[in-house]
């Protein structure tokens, strides 16, 4: 990775921070903070899709743990870094829309998004409505199915939660099989109800 992704990357932590302490809106705070980093990114490391959001795994843990420190809204901050990745990968507006926003990016970042906010001892039933939120909202904004990507993001959601424990992974599918902005989520088989050692 270059050195200047690397930079992004590790500035992140202190500008969340920074940009959400004095602030109770913090959805378009981090939205405006994240996506110009995704953008960049996108262009410094000429990765996409899937493998871009495995890159994005710091960002992600960042962001998830300068809200849990700040006592901020959990729910609202993931639905903004949702919203903020996915509008980064999109900012072109060219033929890479497809490939940057695929069902195989929408699922590696509910993936990670759980798996850090596992690590950072977050509430789960928070998380995992703030992603599935942050998924309608950018499905709506890039015209593609909403209740489908809706449905296959909680679906890795859980899958992620049950990978770490059976009680984190309950907890998951909880808040991910509700009606959440007037989606009605379905989880999507397979998904697994047993941990994976």
């Amino acid at each position: 990775m270059k050195k200047t992704a690397q930079s992004i990357i590790k500035g992140v932590n202190k500008d969340i921070k920074c940009v959400i302490k004095g602030t109770e809106n913090i959805v378009n705070n981090i939205v405006d903070n994240i996506y110009p980093k995704v953008t960049k990114l996108v262009e410094d490391t000429e990765k996409n899709g899937e493998e871009l959001i495995e890159s994005l795994q710091h960002v992600i843990s960042s962001t998830i743990t300068s809200v849990v420190e700040t006592g901020k809204n959990l729910e609202n901050g993931v639905k903004a870094l949702v919203i903020g990745i996915l509008k980064g990968l999109t900012a072109k507006g060219d033929d890479k829309f497809i490939s940057l926003c695929s069902i195989a990016s929408i699922s590696s970042l509910a993936r990670a998004i759980i798996k850090a906010a596992i690590a950072a001892e977050a509430d789960l039933n928070a998380a995992t409505k703030g992603l599935l939120r942050g998924v309608i909202h950018s499905a709506k904004e890039m015209g593609i199915d909403v209740k489908k990507t809706a449905s296959i993001a909680a679906t890795e959601a859980v899958n992620a939660a049950y990978k770490f424990s059976k009680d984190a992974g309950n907890k998951v599918k909880k808040a991910a099989t509700c009606n959440i902005d007037g989606v009605k989520i379905e989880l999507k088989e397979p998904y697994s109800d047993e941990v994976k050692v």
